[in-house]
């Protein structure tokens, strides 16, 4: 393109040259292939431009009648500026745009795009990163029946230095969520949390995480669980442990992590752990009644979740729990990236997939009645996973069949619905 444009500013100049030299049009067209209206529209620019007048104009527009004008931007950047000193609430695009619908500030109002570059260029907010390489990674295939919740925890310090704990457990498709708060991580807080979430959102089929020991029980030794695992397949929840080192696969409860720390925790100065715990239901009521997250098409997490099939433990199941937890069938997956010798880690072990999956991802299933683990992997053509693998996986306890009552949708499905 730009090789066309330096021949045709050479042709450009030569004609003039040549009618400078007296020749006249007829003359100069023998030797430059070009017409005659070509010909005059440069021999008018040359005389109200001279030679610089050869050079291309630009062809962007003078006036955009598309362009917005000034006031639009300065109602944009004082709002941004306005919503900051606000105890609660974002500051994204998204909530700018909200808030000129709410408050009538704009007729027409500006896209998420010619926001984010007013925010950007006044300095507001950074640069965007540039996006990684794209591998096809398997995220869970969820049914319309089927039930899955993620789970993470966020943690921050006080004033006077203790840590914080902030459990988030999320409705997946309805954004619904549950919060504690909490001075530790240990596996008993982590129960006490989920059986108070799970009051509260109801009993998930399926629970997404990410390798934390406190969830899986750790790595040390092969095949161990940790209460956490067993109290979940007690109750009838497969898990899903997402790769590890790779937070963003558990991107719907690290999102809510970020808006936690961003419309409530940055806005307060907290002196003691009894602050905090006071303080967090607001957040959570105004998450819950107020915002509204991408994908649920202009509803509140409260009004998504009224929808919802909710199964709750009774009083009596409750007290019921057996304090040392036994081993229950179920499922428990790992999505994993096989690496550059073909091979998978988790729970203490590798497993070889295969050298021709390297770099890719797969699920691996330990199916804890059957005693065996199947290893699937989905192209991006494919509607379902493909098992490639299958592995003899002895457990050295007793597994004990899942109890009637926890029984929330058939179990003889093989794979498990999110493959």
């Amino acid at each position: 393109m730009e090789e066309k444009t330096t021949q045709e500013l050479t042709l450009r100049r030569r004609a003039i040259r040549l009618q400078l030299k007296g020749l006249r049009p007829s003359d100069i067209l023998r030797r430059i292939p070009r017409g005659r209206t070509w010909l005059f529209r440069w021999l008018k620019r040359f005389a109200r431009s001279g030679f610089p007048g050869l050079k291309n104009k630009s062809k962007q527009p003078k006036r955009s009648p598309q362009a917005y004008p000034l006031q639009s931007r300065n109602v944009v950047l004082g709002l941004r500026r306005a919503m900051r000193k606000r105890r609660f609430g974002l500051l994204g695009a998204g909530a700018i745009q909200q808030e000129i619908r709410q408050q009538k500030l704009l007729t027409h109002i500006p896209s998420v795009a010619t926001i984010n570059r007013w925010l950007r260029t006044a300095g507001l907010i950074p640069a965007p990163a540039p996006a990684p390489a794209a591998v096809f990674y398997p995220a869970p295939q969820v049914p319309p029946e089927y039930i899955l919740h993620a789970m993470d925890w966020t943690a921050r310090y006080l004033e006077g230095g203790q840590k914080v704990f902030a459990f988030h457990p999320v409705n997946v498709v309805t954004r619904a969520l549950a919060q504690t708060i909490a001075p530790d991580k240990t596996g008993a807080t982590l129960h006490t949390h989920v059986l108070h979430a799970w009051q509260v959102l109801g009993l998930p089929d399926g629970l997404q995480l990410d390798n934390a020991i406190t969830f899986t029980g750790g790595e040390r030794t092969p095949r161990r669980f940790g209460s956490f695992v067993r109290l979940c397949l007690y109750l009838g929840i497969e898990l899903v442990f997402v790769p590890p080192a790779e937070p963003q696969r558990n991107g719907v409860v690290e999102g809510i992590n970020g808006l936690w720390a961003r419309s409530f925790w940055n806005r307060h100065r907290f002196q003691s752990l009894p602050a905090v715990v006071s303080s967090s239901p607001k957040f959570l009521t105004w998450y819950m009644t107020q915002y509204h997250p991408p994908g649920l098409e202009g509803l509140t997490p409260a009004q998504a979740q009224r929808t919802a099939r909710r199964h709750r433990l009774t009083r009596q199941q409750l007290h019921s729990l057996p304090e040392q937890l036994p081993l229950t069938a179920g499922r428990i997956h790992f999505i994993r990236r096989v690496n550059t010798v073909g091979a998978i880690r988790f729970l203490g072990e590798n497993w070889q997939v295969g050298k021709r999956f390297a770099h890719q991802y797969v699920w691996a299933t330990v199916l804890t009645q059957g005693q065996r683990l199947e290893i699937h992997h989905r192209r991006p053509e494919q509607p379902t996973a493909k098992l490639v693998r299958r592995f003899s996986y002895e457990i050295p306890e007793p597994v004990r069949p899942l109890r009637t009552e926890f029984m929330r949708r058939p179990r003889d499905r093989k794979p498990s619905p999110m493959l």
